[in-house]
């Protein structure tokens, strides 16, 4: 019997091929929903396929679709508004629609042989249709048209935020770079980009009142020699910044692809590079500062900020400068890893300690948050932090970042506070992907498979505290991490898992399978010429 029903589908296929149910596409991150048409009704793009849009002017996800069209198939389409061109063929278009949808980001795709339709109630929305729409179309370049299989899509994201974090103050990456990187988080449907620019090793970003920040603190004399300890420095004088015009051509360039930038200003710990060129804002103003030249936290050399007037005039200038240059509704303050044996042997700490009736030296971490908190909350933001911000008290409106495991964030989201869970353990991409890898990383060990299965909603979470899990990100620090290329072969493809983790239903995923769809995904990657980990081939 099992023979006989093979031959039937056998001969089915034989003579009626165009009724075969297309094969569903290797997509990355997978929808909530998917549905495979008839073969016979694949789409073929080509020269003559016109761009549709809803809006008086032309969406820029249209534009996005026919620019990498452009780059990288040859095809340049001509486009026009939807409005009176409904019942046209050969099209493919991106409509904004008014009605209740479940998530603000949420699409659908609806793939014919008349064309391809995507709709949203939202330009982000559409955005990450057509993101989709990019991975429908074949992974090789070489030809005139192009078949789109079909398909019914209707998807939306899991959690609100998705992030991705870019260290450069250990090592700085130009802007065109940076410009490459938010493209990959687009492409992965990331949404949020973590700026750390700050740090004991550079200062990156002008600021126009201190311009000692960069022209000394944005260099450091020496760099350690292979992994810490190291076998000595290479006494060659590195740094960088971006200035404030390139600051803000990053930002717009992140806006237009549906990405907010959250810049990082460390404090305060993590200082070095601000106390090199002001070093009356430590605790010992009269001892020498340089900007540090070696990786990890020691608490002999690396001074922090002094929590006096003077300080926080200093934090709330600077504050200024960097809030006018990012629309992002929330600034990163750093917070973690503070030496706090500075303030124990400082006469100035330990009166401020008396005088404002803190308990130790961890109420002066709690009430230099809140200060810093109560002025970035006077300019309509809201702060971010590592979990070490939860030390002497959590400030009233601060989102927590954990990153030291996930007992900060349980803690945090059960006071009721929003958190974004980024554990070592599972999302410091920094970390080798291999047993043995075949390049300078740190010493942990972080293979794909660990990204994927990682669960940013804890189990020990009650139902009211989970909504307070706002979502998930992954970390790359750049210790020894000097070129874009290694960027690249450190995010690819565990980029691709935390992006299925935050984007896709919990109950769909399913590790083997998305193995599977790596495999078409590498092909993409080839396309796109990125230096992907080739070893999961």
């Amino acid at each position: 019997m099992k023979l006989l029903i093979l031959n039937y589908s056998l001969i089915a296929f034989l003579f009626f091929p165009s009724e075969i149910k297309a094969q569903l596409p290797d997509l990355i991150p997978l929808p909530v929903e998917m549905k495979a048409g008839e073969i016979k009704n694949a789409f073929s793009l080509n020269s003559n396929t016109l761009i549709l849009w809803s809006d008086t002017g032309f969406n820029p996800s249209a534009a996005f679709l026919n620019n990498y069209l452009k780059k990288h198939y040859h095809l340049e389409l001509r486009g026009l508004p939807y409005a009176g061109q409904e019942k046209r063929k050969n099209v493919v278009s991106m409509v904004r629609v008014v009605g209740t949808v479940k998530n603000p980001d949420q699409y659908r795709i609806e793939v014919t042989q008349n064309g391809i339709h995507i709709s949203a109630a939202t330009d982000a929305g559409l955005f990450y249709g057509m993101q989709t729409l990019l991975q429908l179309l074949p992974p090789n370049a070489n030809g005139a048209t192009y078949a789109i299989p079909a398909v019914s899509i209707l998807d939306y994201p899991r959690f609100d935020y998705r992030g991705m974090h870019l260290d450069v103050s250990r090592h700085f990456f130009d802007v065109a770079f940076v410009k490459k990187y938010i493209d990959y988080l687009a492409m992965h449907k990331m949404n949020y980009f973590h700026w750390h620019l700050t740090d004991d090793h550079g200062w990156r970003i002008e600021i126009k009142k201190y311009p000692e920040l960069t022209e000394i603190g944005g260099w450091r004399n020496s760099s350690i020699i292979g992994i810490y300890p190291g076998t000595g420095n290479d006494g060659i004088r590195y740094g960088g910044f971006y200035t404030q015009e390139q600051i803000k051509d990053v930002v717009k360039y992140a806006q237009e692809r549906y990405i907010t930038v959250i810049p990082e200003i460390e404090m305060p710990g993590h200082s070095m590079a601000v106390l090199a060129a002001f070093p009356h804002l430590s605790t010992t103003p009269a001892a020498p500062k340089k900007v540090a030249e070696t990786w990890g936290i020691f608490n002999k050399f690396n001074n922090v900020l002094l929590p006096s007037e003077q300080t926080f005039t200093f934090l709330e200038d600077v504050l200024t400068e960097v809030m006018a240059l990012f629309p992002s509704p929330y600034i990163h303050i750093g917070g973690d890893e503070c030496a706090k044996i500075w303030w124990k042997q400082s006469t100035f700490t330990q009166n401020l300690i008396k005088e404002k009736g803190l308990k130790d030296e961890n109420g002066v971490q709690s009430y230099f948050i809140h200060r810093i908190e109560q002025f970035v909350n006077s300019k309509g933001k809201t702060i971010i932090g590592w979990d070490e911000i939860l030390v002497g008290g959590l400030a009233p409106n601060a989102i927590v970042m954990s990153w030291r495991g996930e007992k900060g964030g349980i803690a945090a989201a059960k006071e009721q506070h929003k958190v974004i869970m980024t554990p070592e353990n599972s999302m410091y991409f920094n970390h080798s992907q291999f047993m043995k890898d075949d390049s300078l990383t740190a010493s942990k060990f972080l293979p794909l498979d660990i990204v994927y299965n990682y669960e940013p909603i804890a189990k020990t979470l009650d139902a009211a505290d989970e909504k307070y899990i706002w979502g998930a990100q992954g970390n790359m620090w750049s210790e020894y991490i000097t070129n874009p290329a290694k960027v690249e072969y450190m995010l690819f493809p565990r980029l691709d898992a935390l992006s299925e983790v935050l984007w896709s239903p919990k109950n769909k995923r399913n590790y083997p399978d998305f193995e599977r769809r790596l495999k078409t995904q590498f092909k993409r990657y080839d396309l796109h010429r990125i230096n992907y980990s080739k070893r999961y081939l």
